[in-house]
């Protein structure tokens, strides 16, 4: 029975191994989960427990009642609980433990919080602002400067028209490589959550923004460190979600009136505008990559606006 220390880690080792190799976890959720999984077994060993399979739903409870107890917030305690019953039951799996006492686990349910949602003009008005960072960018005068930073303004258009016209996540798209781009048929292949694959098409302002970039943006900036990395930064590497976040942010804050809005929210407004002119939910579902309906609900949510206006043009006696 594993008890002391080298024996915890090497549990926790073939747990990671577990979640990677066989669950297709990302290396970020890897560390989540086994961060929660520490945090669990140090509070569990100050209350004298040996061993990590002498875990019990007492043990469980008084955890998750430790860290609510902190001020640890609703959501934060809902992906530890998660946690908790993922290791429990991997633990019942394997013949490690007799029982998994994180199958009786409960924890508040996260509170969904969306984020801003753009209007259509708005979206729009974000592709404009793009656009004419582009143009600003190809009249400075200084032409070394105005090379590198035109390729970086094609870049960042890119970006903004394919996270909308697509509605991947901004992990998707960093992850992009050339040869996940179908530029015939426009679609891109992309790698989601649980290594699913999945394919996403792009219409015609995204495709022409792309193929700027591809043909007169990248070659200035990639170098040996790009690889096949789709959209590279201004020292070669392949972008990373940060970066996308600052671009998207920039843009979106020279917007009149509109909300806050990063790469999610790009997302979300891809969504929102899909249900609006009429797509079914499965359709938004399978574009999305969300693994239940349920998740892709959402998004279908009306504003008060929008619905006296539908109402007052339909119904008879509005």
């Amino acid at each position: 029975m594993p008890s002391g220390h080298d024996d915890v880690n090497e549990v926790l080792r073939a747990y990671e191994r577990y979640l990677g190799a066989e669950r297709g976890r990302s290396i970020h959720t890897r560390r989540a989960y086994l961060s929660d999984v520490r945090s669990l077994i140090a509070y569990a060993t100050g209350r004298g427990l040996d061993s990590v399979l002498e875990l019990d739903l007492a043990t469980l409870r008084g955890w998750l009642a430790a860290q609510t107890a902190g001020g640890a917030a609703r959501t934060t305690i809902a992906r530890r609980a998660a946690s908790a019953r993922s290791f429990t039951a991997w633990l019942a799996r394997t013949g490690r433990s007799a029982t998994d006492p994180g199958i009786r686990l409960r924890s508040p349910r996260a509170a969904r919080s969306l984020p801003g949602v753009l209007r259509h003009d708005q979206a729009a008005e974000l592709m404009g602002v793009a656009d004419r960072g582009v143009a600003s960018a190809v009249a400075l005068d200084d032409a070394a400067d105005r090379v590198r930073r035109t390729a970086v303004a094609l870049r960042d258009r890119a970006l903004v028209e394919l996270l909308y016209a697509t509605g991947v996540r901004v992990s998707e798209l960093t992850g992009l490589d050339l040869g996940d781009i179908d530029r015939e048929r426009r679609v891109v292949r992309v790698l989601g959550k649980g290594a699913k694959e999945r394919v996403a098409p792009y219409g015609l302002p995204a495709a022409e923004a792309l193929e700027d970039w591809l043909r007169g943006g990248r070659p200035v900036l990639a170098g040996a460190a790009s690889g096949v990395a789709v959209f590279v930064g201004l020292r070669g590497k392949r972008v990373d979600p940060r970066q996308v976040r600052q671009v998207v942010h920039g843009l979106a804050q020279q917007l009149d009136d509109a909300p806050p809005v990063g790469p999610h929210g790009l997302r979300h407004s891809a969504a929102t505008h899909l249900l609006d002119g009429g797509a079914d939910l499965r359709s938004v579902q399978e574009l999305l990559g969300h693994a239940t309906l349920a998740t892709t609900q959402i998004y279908t949510h009306v504003s008060v606006d929008r619905l006296r206006a539908g109402y007052r043009q339909a119904h008879p006696r509005a």
